[in-house]
């Protein structure tokens, strides 16, 4: 933790609540368990935020999607694993969604680490899988099979447009959503109706998924072989080679490209507040509000940021906990979603290509938030002198929040 990161005192004080308040959640799972402790800890391993979000669900639900997502989780592994041939992937991808019925299958040697001892033991995800009710297996094998089948088409087709980005986003997150929405609506916490369109629950995993990708262009054309992902249709108007923006001299071009990617993921912001809105139960609203929260951080970060072409640029740890303490209404969340998009407001370039669409794609989604509750407004007092610590209001405004925020939550 650098200097000017502790004079975010509100920060600091969140990411001792959180460790705190978080930190007490216990499953309380009885001894002969074995098989749901089991899904927990391969869960925590391979995925500590969303395991954390999780732990706030009602007993039947959290294992649920505990259990949704390892499944997903175990093919991404077998999709995701370069070491795996072509031929071997199109061969397990599309019957994988079977295997949660086989309480003996499992498979070794594809994945690492904790993500490899899932595939190793995945009869024990099995064995849960078939306790779950009926409805839910069903909406889980689904999913598992729409998607494999999606991973298969992109196993040898490359992203050229736009409309392969969103139909690849669309398979790896969008169906994501989807399955989620069924689930809340089969449960009876959520609207029987809340999956009769499931529009805007694709745009909130597209929205998820485009972040990840845009935070991820340095990792992933590093690999061997790369793997690319944003979209020719849009990196074409820049460059002739995507690799090219590693080099510092084309970093104005590579900036221009950035915020065009980041423009992209910004149309879907409407459809994320419209669907936040929807949820009823606080619990779900939690689960879905926090991820979406961070990712127009890490979009309000990744803008214009150099950083990205030769690092994973990441939003800090305490802005990630102050977000998870601040999303317990839809007020809170949507105000939390203007600080971000403030954020981004102030850092626009007028040179920048993508200015213009940039300013309205902000204002649009500002509608959205207003239409349905009144946000909170960031005075451009505060946002000028919070982006510069040298001015000494950082600290002025994170201690009062701190400590403000600190008594409220105790």
């Amino acid at each position: 933790m650098g200097f000017w990161d502790l004079l975010r005192v509100d920060e600091v004080f969140a990411m001792i609540t959180v460790k705190r308040q978080w930190g007490s959640l216990k499953l309380n799972l009885r001894d002969d368990q074995e098989d749901l402790k089991f899904c927990y800890e391969v869960l925590n391993e391979v995925s500590r935020s969303f395991a954390a979000v999780i732990m706030q669900l009602d007993q039947e639900m959290r294992d649920a999607i505990c259990i949704f997502y390892l499944v997903l989780r175990a093919l991404d592994t077998i999709e995701d694993d370069m070491d795996v041939s072509v031929a071997k992937k199109k061969e397990e991808l599309p019957i994988f969604h079977k295997k949660s019925h086989d309480l003996t299958w499992c498979i070794d040697g594809i994945g690492k680490g904790h993500e490899k001892l899932l595939l190793q033991q995945y009869y024990r995800v099995s064995r849960e899988y078939q306790k779950l009710k009926t409805p839910y297996q069903e909406v889980i094998s689904d999913i598992c099979e729409r998607m494999a089948n999606g991973m298969c088409h992109y196993l040898e087709n490359t992203v050229q447009t736009k409309h392969d980005y969103d139909m690849y986003c669309h398979y790896v997150a969008g169906l994501v959503g989807h399955g989620l929405t069924r689930l809340f609506a089969s449960s009876g916490m959520e609207d029987p109706h809340l999956a009769d369109d499931l529009t805007s629950a694709n745009h909130m995993g597209l929205f998820l998924q485009k972040t990840n990708i845009i935070r991820d262009y340095f990792e992933d054309i590093s690999e061997n072989p790369p793997r690319i992902f944003w979209p020719k249709e849009i990196w074409g108007n820049f460059t002739d080679d995507l690799h090219s923006f590693k080099d510092p001299q084309n970093i104005k071009t590579a900036l221009e490209c950035l915020n065009a990617m980041i423009c992209d993921a910004m149309q879907h912001l409407p459809f994320v507040v419209e669907y936040m809105a929807s949820l009823k139960t606080q619990s779900l609203f939690l689960f879905c509000a926090i991820p979406q929260v961070m990712a127009i951080a890490t979009l309000a970060k990744l803008y214009n940021n150099p950083g990205v072409f030769n690092s994973k640029v990441k939003i800090r740890k305490g802005l990630a906990c102050k977000i998870m303490l601040h999303c317990d209404n839809l007020a809170s969340a949507l105000t939390q979603f203007n600080v971000h998009l403030t954020e981004m407001e102030t850092s626009l370039k007028e040179e920048d290509p993508s200015f213009d669409l940039s300013r309205v794609l902000l204002a649009t989604g500002r509608q959205h938030l207003v239409a349905h509750c009144k946000v909170d407004k960031v005075s451009y007092a505060r946002s000028f002198i919070t982006r510069y610590p040298a001015l000494g209001g950082q600290l002025l405004y994170s201690l009062i929040d701190g400590v403000g925020s600190y008594f409220r939550k105790n």
